[in-house]
């Protein structure tokens, strides 16, 4: 390559990265804290509604039912219609469903139905309204990286994860401590004021984000030329597919297993999310100092996916990284079940965090080698859907086995256990499930 194109490469990538990855990762940030803040108004609303942890951890899971249903449907709407109006469209209904959960008793009273039901029936439309907008990201961000950029920039854009958390923690833990105001509790408060950010972010997405690079006025011509020329250089490569299509793709024996997989990282993810804060509660902490404790792990994890995925791509190596990062993750869940001391049970979550945030940007990078178009919408969409799955049965055994036990040890050790389970499907796989750029198109 010669030292203009090498120029020009690195003067559009950079182009492009500054413009659509900080707003993604503010937009993820706010969509990740709005879906897991419910962790945070367990501390009070449990007592306050009189939920018990199994009534708590089905509501919490039972946004990931509707969540899987709309999850494919939701990723072929935005292939069909944009990712600008789309993920806009997700943005405003999340934010004002988000908001509502903070009017639970109000609802309640003015419909005459329990707030076990409304709890239910809030998390069910929320779960639907939010269902597109991870894969729709990470498909849109195939549109504009070419494949070698594709773990950096996923790591980047997931850093929101568990960044989410790091701001989400003692802002959360500072609402629930300010106490009653105007009739509403400190949790609905929570709710009410982090749902704000979503209808703005709706506002700013509409006005910001491009659907492909070709549409980019903000690139000059010769970097928008060849952004597209790459982009459809590497689409060429690989092989066509007779007949392609999108259910093809939601059979396809790679998308299922990566399903899989990428269930027992979810898993794990939300039992951090939706329990480390009462988990840390029982320590003896305040409420404050729980929200600032809690965000031990996600610190951790914002570096591991940022270090992890620049290292996957320089050293141009999958497969091993995804394993270590899941080995971590399995066998730090079972110490922390096994271990009694405050100080070494967070050690071991911290640990935890590496792996279970590290190995996803390094994970996302393998449906964009045989999927594009609408194949990948619907291919990215399905291997979503399915690991969120556990999004809804992690919470609902992890409350059952507290419930049964009182104890967290047992649903500690069966995440454990499930992430075992996929370091060594993934280990398992030969080179040929990791090619450089093997492409299953659709429309």
């Amino acid at each position: 390559m010669s030292e203009a194109n090498r120029v020009l490469e690195s003067t559009t990538m950079k182009r492009v990265a500054f413009r659509v990855v900080p707003l993604l990762v503010i937009c993820y940030i706010v969509s990740y804290l709005d879906r897991v803040n419910v962790g945070f108004a367990a501390l009070t609303m449990n007592q306050e509604l009189g939920f018990s942890s199994a009534v708590y951890g089905l509501g919490a899971g039972i946004f990931f039912l509707t969540y899987f249903l709309f999850e494919v449907p939701s990723n072929l709407m935005l292939h069909r219609f944009g990712a600008r109006r789309w993920i806009a469209r997700i943005m405003f209904t999340w934010g004002i469903l988000s908001g509502a959960m903070g009017l639970i008793p109000q609802i309640s009273h003015a419909t005459g139905l329990s707030t076990e039901t409304v709890f239910y029936t809030l998390r069910l439309l929320l779960g639907a309204a939010e269902a597109g907008f991870f894969p729709g990201v990470i498909f849109f961000l195939t549109l504009w990286f070419p494949s070698a950029y594709r773990a950096r920039v996923v790591g980047y854009f997931m850093t929101a994860l568990p960044f989410s958390s790091v701001i989400g923690a003692p802002l959360s833990g500072w609402l629930l401590g300010m106490g009653s105001h105007d009739g509403l509790s400190g949790w609905q408060l929570m709710f009410l004021l982090e749902a704000i950010p979503a209808l703005i972010l709706t506002v700013v997405v509409l006005k910001c984000l491009t659907d492909h690079p070709h549409q980019a006025t903000w690139l000059a011509p010769e970097q928008r030329d060849w952004l597209t020329q790459r982009l459809a250089d590497e689409e060429r490569a690989g092989p066509q597919d007779s007949k392609p299509g999108v259910w093809k793709t939601l059979s396809h024996p790679m998308v299922l297993l990566l399903g899989l997989v990428y269930f027992s990282v979810v898993y794990m993810n939300y039992t951090l999310g939706f329990f480390l804060p009462t988990i840390i509660r029982d320590f003896g902490l305040t409420t404050l100092q729980t929200g600032l404790v809690a965000a031990i792990p996600p610190i951790v994890g914002t570096l591991s996916m940022v270090f992890w995925g620049r290292r996957s791509d320089r050293h141009g190596e999958r497969k091993w990284h995804l394993v270590f990062a899941l080995a971590v993750g399995a066998s730090c869940f079972a110490a922390a079940a096994l271990v009694s001391s405050p100080v070494l049970m967070m050690i071991c979550f911290a640990v935890a965090a590496f792996g279970i945030y590290g190995c996803q940007p390094v994970f996302w990078t393998l449906p964009g080698t045989f999927l594009s178009g609408g194949a990948a919408a619907a291919g990215i969409a399905t291997i979503n859907a399915l690991a969120n799955l556990s999004g809804f049965m992690g919470p609902s055994v992890m409350g059952w086995i507290k419930t049964t036990t009182g104890a967290y040890s047992g649903g500690l050790l069966l995440a454990a256990g499930m992430a075992a389970l996929a370091t060594l499907v993934v280990a398992s796989f030969g080179r040929e499930r990791f090619p450089v750029r093997t492409v299953v198109t659709g429309q």
